[in-house]
């Protein structure tokens, strides 16, 4: 009877021990997220007054353009995505004439942008969808758009925020590359794990904004490919350099 008393004694204080650990932990990710958002506040805040233009640098005027422009802009830098698709639309000016155009057609047109055989191939079903099932408009409903040809989340979150200004993350690799040095997500690469983190501490209604805002940071001071110039940045107090191994331009904020 003592023994039986005994274990259940010391299994109650094991589980005491995991319940101060689950409390402590939940505490701890409680701050965290707290400290996450307060910082993402204040990135907001001067990003905005450094960027207060800043939009999409895809040209369109139409949502369908945005579509097709967002397809075309994989593994392809925007500026030359902007020259294609005037001579694109020059000959297919409208949904119609796109979803009716053969895809060798269109593949010999978008050819400069890369994958220029699954690239035509995703916007004529594309637009072929449009022009069957959605009277020649682009979707707004975010699901809807998912379905479509060649759409992933990051292309139907954009054409959410700017073309319908509903809540958007759109997590570009510039996106993904400055949240992680910041501080804002902490070691996540895969996309959607980026935008639920940011769903989490951004709000709703600057998501859109301040993704546009990364992209012009990001290619502007916070690079890639050649070292940061963090002495030019205005997030440069308040970043936390994750990834840059001290490898930066360092100097006082502007």
């Amino acid at each position: 009877m003592e023994k039986k008393q005994e274990k259940k004694s010391a299994e109650q204080k094991v589980q005491a021990v995991k319940g101060r650990r689950r409390k402590e932990k939940t505490e701890a990710g409680a701050e965290d997220l707290q400290r996450k958002k307060a910082l993402a506040l204040e990135a907001i805040a001067r990003l905005k007054e450094e960027y207060p233009d800043a939009t999409c640098t895809l040209d369109y005027n139409e949502a369908w353009k945005l579509l097709v422009s967002v397809r075309l802009a994989a593994q392809c830098t925007d500026a030359r995505v902007n020259v294609v698709v005037e001579d694109l639309y020059k000959r297919y000016p409208d949904v119609d004439a796109l979803a009716e155009a053969p895809v060798e057609e269109i593949e010999k047109i978008v050819k400069p942008c890369g994958l220029g055989h699954s690239k035509a191939r995703d916007i004529s079903a594309c637009m072929k969808i449009l022009k069957e099932s959605y009277g020649g408009k682009v979707p707004d409903q975010f699901d809807q758009l998912l379905k479509l040809p060649g759409v992933g989340r990051k292309s139907a979150n954009l054409i959410m925020g700017d073309v319908f200004g509903k809540p958007a993350i759109v997590t570009d690799t510039h996106c993904i590359r400055l949240v992680n040095r910041i501080g804002l997500v902490e070691e996540i690469k895969e996309p959607k794990k980026v935008e639920m983190a940011l769903w989490e501490i951004i709000p709703p209604k600057e998501g859109n904004d301040f993704c546009h805002r990364l992209v012009h940071h990001g290619r502007e001071i916070c690079t890639a490919r050649t070292v940061p110039h963090c002495d030019r940045c205005c997030l440069q107090d308040i970043c936390g350099k994750h990834g840059l191994g001290g490898q930066s331009n360092s100097g006082q904020r502007r």
